[in-house]
């Protein structure tokens, strides 16, 4: 297991870094991240910079905050069945009577991506 962990624990660097990028995309302060997060400016900022990680709650909350996948925060990769999940919540969470046209619009942009079908 060892060979897989360093004893520098780069992998906060590395999250740090994929954190900063979600919250610079968004506009957002590291404070205002903060106040999201329900943790101090400093501590916040520490997680930016790899000095200490985030718990599992704060985790959580940053990649629902942020749309991103926990994978992708901790490790880098990109989950490829994140899609599917984001289309069935924006689906379960439209109102009833413009699913109808939703549904629609996804057939078009379906059928226009797989044109040459």
């Amino acid at each position: 297991m060892d060979d897989f962990y360093t004893q520098k624990d780069d992998y906060k660097k590395d999250m740090g870094i994929r954190m900063r990028k979600c919250r610079t995309n968004s506009n957002l302060t590291q404070a205002k991240t903060a106040d999201i997060l329900n943790t101090t400016a400093k501590h916040y900022g520490e997680a930016e910079r790899g000095v200490v990680g985030l718990s599992v709650n704060k985790l959580l909350c940053f990649s629902n905050f942020f749309d991103v996948s926990i994978d992708y925060l901790l490790k880098g990769k990109t989950d490829t069945t994140a899609l599917p999940f984001l289309l069935i919540n924006m689906y379960e969470s439209c109102p009833d009577e413009k699913k109808g046209s939703l549904l629609e619009l996804l057939k078009c942009i379906d059928k226009l991506v797989n044109f040459d079908r």
